[in-house]
């Protein structure tokens, strides 16, 4: 038998494991394009849960360490990796509820859980991924006669290293670049930091520190003191509430959160299947009390006066105001997306995912009423997709993820929002764009996400970046720092001239029937040379096609190209 404290170390161990090592883990993506980060994604989503995980109290239950962590990552989830991560750990969850200790059997039971899961997340399940790896090490499980927990992973890590080394077998692009999946190598990372708590040894030690998610349910709302000019008197809500709501059985936060909108301000409420977390600053933390105990039982009490706080910074001198401020800004939910209630007059609203000022202004013209920042180099995570769609107070809200390794996350969001949502699987920047341009206020919902997705799918996206390492694709070698054009995906040349491999892109990409092309400078090419290229690609495409080009500021790729 394992106890709470067992299974909580174990977590512990294991998101540390797979931080030390998420830089190998990134660098084992098939193309040498700096936006390998399966490694950062599934350690960031697991990073997600340590906090909670290190306030559990030893005396915990395995019901306890599984539930905090399930939560946490499913918040927390970044990229398609790190979606399945939690699909998995939230399989511990279902199958420990309501356990004091765990045996063999029970982590047979929660790993067989987690694979249906994140099986069932995948709409197309590929072999020789993450998902193979997970799934034979259940089977391994299932098996096995183990009845002591430590002899029993040892075979789960058998049977899971040896498919971990079978991948390049069943994805011959892995085969080609001489790899193993990545994802398949991350979950094998976080398995063997469990192992050695379930050994009886300790916490493998962090060696470095994971990147923080953008999104933290511990500082929301907290970037109040920002204001140079701001007076103690001018904080009207002066207490800083927040509390963890169990929720009654069947019962729905949507009218507390109402309830706390209505009667403060800074609401951050993040809802979990049977938990929520509620933040407020209020005038009142009684009312706020009073009223979300009709709801449920509260745990996790927290109110801070806010006017004390105030003037502790003031003593702390400017400078540092402004420099906790600014880090505050850049964690806390509450600054970015403000949660509103729906609209019952208002019938659309659109969510996007883009990175680089001029992409976000773009998506905001066509109509998007939020933007989260990410892309290739940053996945955002599921709870900051949910914290835009529900300040969206629309009906319906329909999300254009723009990365293929968005779409998970957005889908798990879907599930959480209180309102109802369609996630169109938009895999890129101009598809998403093309989506948006041919949206039908006068259309249903489902109509509008069928017709728009048939828009989308027709756009070809090309896309100009720089190799991140030497690498070998399809027989030729590829050198670090050697400019690569991809089009919908696929390495397609290699040059050292910039222009030249742009326009020529564009050039293979245009079909008889194309009637636009769009170059998309990103933050790393001036004004002037973008302009120059733009003027190649329509010297080289001409004819009757209209080129134009629009300032994206997106970082890692010098050009996207959109040909409709």
């Amino acid at each position: 038998m394992i106890t709470g404290k067992t299974l909580r170390d174990a977590i512990l161990s294991g998101a540390n494991n797979i931080a030390n090592q998420r830089t190998r883990v990134d660098e084992l993506n098939v193309f040498p394009v700096p936006d390998g980060d399966t490694g950062t994604n599934m350690s960031m989503t697991i990073g997600a849960a340590c906090k909670e995980l290190e306030n559990l109290p030893d005396d915990c239950t395995v019901a306890d360490a599984s539930k905090c962590a399930a939560s946490a990552m499913l918040r927390g989830a970044r990229g398609n990796s790190g979606v399945i991560t939690s699909l998995l750990f939230r399989g511990f969850s279902k199958a420990l509820a309501g356990k004091t200790n765990a045996e063999a059997a029970d982590l047979t039971k929660a790993l067989q859980m987690g694979v249906e899961a994140a099986y069932k997340a995948v709409m197309k399940p590929t072999e020789g991924t993450i998902l193979t790896v997970t799934r034979l090490a259940s089977e391994a499980a299932v098996a096995s006669t183990a009845t002591e927990v430590p002899a029993l992973w040892d075979e789960v890590l058998a049977a899971g290293q040896a498919a971990l080394e079978d991948t390049p077998n069943q994805l011959p692009v892995l085969k080609k670049a001489g790899v193993v999946d990545a994802g398949g190598q991350g979950i094998m990372l976080v398995f063997e930091g469990m192992k050695q708590v379930f050994d009886g040894g300790e916490i493998i030690p962090s060696q470095e520190v994971a990147a923080k998610p953008k999104v933290s349910s511990e500082s929301a709302g907290k970037g109040v003191f920002t204001d140079d000019l701001m007076k103690v008197e001018d904080i009207k809500n002066g207490y800083c509430t927040q509390f963890l709501l169990h929720k009654n059985e069947g019962a729905s936060v949507t009218r507390l959160r109402a309830f706390l909108e209505s009667n403060g301000d800074s609401v951050v409420v993040i809802e979990d299947d049977d938990v929520a977390n509620c933040h407020v600053h209020t005038s009142d933390p009684g009312m706020m009390l009073s009223e979300a105990i009709k709801y449920g039982y509260l745990t996790d009490f927290k109110i801070e006066n806010m006017h004390e706080q105030f003037l502790a910074r003031q003593k702390q001198g400017k400078g540092l105001e402004k420099q906790a401020a600014a880090e505050e800004r850049a964690a806390a939910q509450g600054e970015q997306f403000v949660y509103a209630a729906v609209d019952p007059e208002r019938a659309y609203g659109f969510v996007a995912v883009a990175a680089g000022e001029g992409l976000k202004a773009v998506f905001g013209d066509l109509g998007v009423d939020a933007v989260v920042s990410g892309g290739q180099t940053m996945n955002p995570a599921t709870e900051d997709i949910l914290a835009a769609i529900q300040s969206v107070p629309a009906k319906t809200v329909l999300v254009l993820p723009n990365n293929k390794n968005i779409i998970m996350a957005a889908e798990q969001a879907q599930k959480l929002a209180d309102r109802q949502v369609l996630v169109l699987p938009t895999r890129t920047v101009p598809q998403g764009m093309t989506a948006m341009l041919n949206f039908d206020p006068d259309a249903a919902p489902e109509e509008n996400a069928v017709n728009m997705m048939a828009a989308a799918d027709k756009v070809s996206t090309g896309l100009v970046t720089y190799a991140a390492r030497d690498s070998e694709y399809d027989g030729r070698p590829i050198h670090k720092g050697e400019i690569m054009a991809l089009e919908n995906g696929k390495i397609v040349a290699t040059g050292n001239d910039l222009a030249k491999m742009t326009y020529r892109l564009a050039r293979s990409m245009k079909k008889k029937d194309t009637q636009f092309i769009t170059v998309i400078s990103g933050c790393d090419v001036s004004d002037e040379d973008a302009e120059r290229t733009t003027d190649l690609v329509r010297a080289k495409c001409g004819g009757n096609i209209e080129v134009s080009h629009i300032s994206g500021g997106q970082p890692v790729y010098y050009y996207m190209i959109s040909v409709e």
